[in-house]
């Protein structure tokens, strides 16, 4: 028998998503869009129960990928995100844009990723715990969130 030993997984996703920056001082303060990859590291002890359905794993990659899917891509890929002060969030644009999401803060990858991880933390369940989260907005630029960081 294996001795207990926590292990890190991790699984990656992609969706699409357009967004803008109000008062940014560049480029960004107009609409645009972004091919993001996410990552999401789990850490947990796998599960050693002969018969079990999950024996051997710390997560089914296929739960993961349910909760992720559900609670971040598919509600997040091909929208529009906007700040809900934003100048852009117009009665015309509520009323077209059929995937629009406003939040009520500046909709950078940083605070995304933040959204993301109270999220997941909430949605997991109770045997593994979220070590880390990487959300990638371009080829050269990234934001990360750690658990051990957080105060």
């Amino acid at each position: 028998m294996l001795k207990p030993q926590i292990i890190r997984i991790e699984k990656t996703f992609d969706f699409e998503m357009a967004h803008a920056l109000d008062d940014h001082d560049g480029k960004c303060k107009n609409i645009h869009g972004h091919s993001y990859v996410l990552k999401v590291c789990l850490t947990g002890l796998p599960i050693q129960q002969e018969g079990h359905p999950k024996n051997g794993m710390v997560m089914d990659f296929g739960d993961l990928k349910k909760i992720v899917s559900t609670r971040i891509v598919d509600r997040f890929d091909h929208a529009l995100v906007l700040w809900d002060r934003s100048p852009f969030v117009t009665d015309e644009i509520r009323n077209n844009q059929q995937k629009l999401i406003t939040v009520d803060f500046q909709p950078t990858c940083e605070n995304l990723l933040g959204l993301f991880a109270e999220w997941l933390m909430n949605d997991l369940p109770n045997t593994v715990k979220l070590h880390h989260l990487e959300l990638r907005e371009t080829a050269t630029s990234l934001a990360q969130w750690y658990a051990e960081d957080q105060v």
